[in-house]
Order: C-alpha cells, then structure tokens, then sequence
C-alpha cells in the first residue's frame, strides 16, 4: 500500500476528510521550500502537492504564474524539486508527498529516470496535466513497477466514458476541478460538486479530491462534506506572495489559513459524526 493509500485509510478510519495544500517549489526562493512543508504538516496537512516550475503552466491562473516564473528565475529544475522532497524526508517520513507539473521536464529527464529519482526522493505521486491517460502507458509501465501513484484529472466537462478511463488508470486519489478555467477563478457551487463526485464514484474505489477555487475555511468544510480530499493552492500561493521577503511571515500566514481549513472540515466531519449517533 502506498503511503497516500495509507494515510486516506488512516483518516477514514478517523472519521476525516484529508486536506492537500499546494505550493510552488522555489517560490519565493529555493532555500523557503523545504521550511514551508513541514509548517503545512504542522499546522493540518494530511498530503503535500509540490508544483513543478514550468514555463506554460496552462492550468494555472495569474496567481500560480506568478509563482512559477520566480521560481524559474531561481532556475528551479525538476531535478532540484526532487532534491527538496529527499531534504523533507530526512525529518519527515510519513506525510505523502505528490508532484504536480507539465509533462515536458519529466520527458527531458526520461520517464525512467524520473521515476527512479522521485522514488528514491520519497515521493508518492505525480499528477501531471498534460498527459492524458490515453497516452501514458509508458509511465504508467515504469510508475507501477515502483509503486508511484499517477493522479489524473476529471473537470467538469469530462464524459462519463472517460472518467471510466481516468479512474481505470488512476492511483492514489482521482482530482476532481471543480471550475472550468484556471487556477484560482470562478465560483464553487457544491451541489454541483457534490454531483459530479458522485458520479466518479460509480467508477472507482479510490478516493476523490476536489480543487480549484477553494479559498478559506467555509469552502474547505463545504468541499469536505462531498469529498474524500480538499485541494487547496492558490489561496496559500497568493499568501507566500504577500509575504515573501520575510520567511517567518510566510509561515505564519499559511499557518493560520491551513490551521483554520483543518479546524473547519474536522468541526463539520465532528458535528456530522454526532447527529448520526444521535
């Protein structure tokens, strides 16, 4: 079992919802990076997403872009995010760590390379959003071998035909966006979420995480009662941004943001736990 099947059977266990926050590796500098992951683990997080610096992040809004290119401006590699995650592992062992990014750095470096470094770093997944699953049989081929977990993305215009196809492929959790456009935009509506979870349900067992426009505390306890997971990234990349020239207030402010999402879904999961019982 991989350490995020763990940790999801872990928190269900528990009675909890996991809470997933993204960061930017080398944003707003490289030597912040590594600091920041443990302060999310600290204050609630149940699995890391580490973003990839890359040139066209197409998925990503203003915010994420941002980050990207001050990351790339400190010639942040891919070779140097899976150093970051093999300095995580030597004071943390148990939080599952996933890499999301574009498919060219990992082509660069070869899919074989790429998998035997991220395995010997200590990473547990990698969603990349470029390759879709018709087209990742090779990584797949060499991720299972390894027992890496590929996440994919469902959206909300995806058929049910290809969420069969994603899920039939999918290791760790599926993703579910739930906006359609980029990082950071739009409005949530839950019902709708709610909805489109269930469908993927009918396809698989694993567990599903939403993302994309996930903000504060009410919108993580909303997400968390339809969901298996709460994707949270722009929101704490915008923090990193207004507060980059100091670390300690980069850290106070994810902090205070990650402590009041987890405060918020577990409140909401306690209370759902009680009328049951009642």
């Amino acid at each position: 079992m991989s350490r995020i099947a763990e940790r999801f059977a872990a928190l269900k266990t528990q009675g909890r919802k996991a809470l997933i926050p993204y960061l930017t590796a080398g944003d707003p500098e490289p030597g912040f990076t590594v600091q920041l992951m443990h302060t999310l683990v600290t204050a609630g997080a149940d699995i890391l997403e580490i973003g990839v610096p890359f040139s066209d992040p197409m998925a990503e809004g203003p915010v994420i872009q941002r980050a990207m290119e001050r990351a790339l401006v400190n010639h942040v590699s891919l070779s140097d995010v899976i150093g970051m995650v093999a300095e995580f592992r030597k004071q943390d062992t148990s939080t599952p760590v996933l890499l999301m990014g574009y498919l060219n750095p990992v082509e660069v470096m070869g899919y074989a390379e790429f998998v035997n470094k991220a395995t010997a770093a200590g990473v547990d997944g990698v969603l990349l959003v470029d390759l879709p699953p018709e087209e990742a049989d090779e990584l797949l081929s060499k991720t299972n071998q390894a027992g890496l977990d590929v996440i994919f993305l469902v959206s909300p215009t995806t058929t049910d035909g290809r969420i069969k196809a994603i899920a039939a492929n999918s290791g760790g959790f599926v993703y579910y966006v739930s906006l359609k456009g980029v990082t950071g935009a739009g409005h949530l509506d839950t019902n709708e979420v709610q909805e489109r979870v269930m469908r993927i349900r009918q396809y698989t067992d694993l567990p599903v995480g939403v993302g994309f426009g996930i903000k504060d505390g009410d919108s993580a306890q909303k997400i968390s009662a339809v969901a298996d997971a709460v994707v949270v990234g722009s929101a704490l990349v915008g923090l990193v941004e207004e507060n980059m020239s100091s670390i300690t207030q980069v850290q106070q402010a994810l902090s205070r943001l990650v402590s009041e999402m987890r405060s918020a879904m577990d409140a909401h999961m306690s209370a759902s736990a009680a009328k049951v019982q009642n």
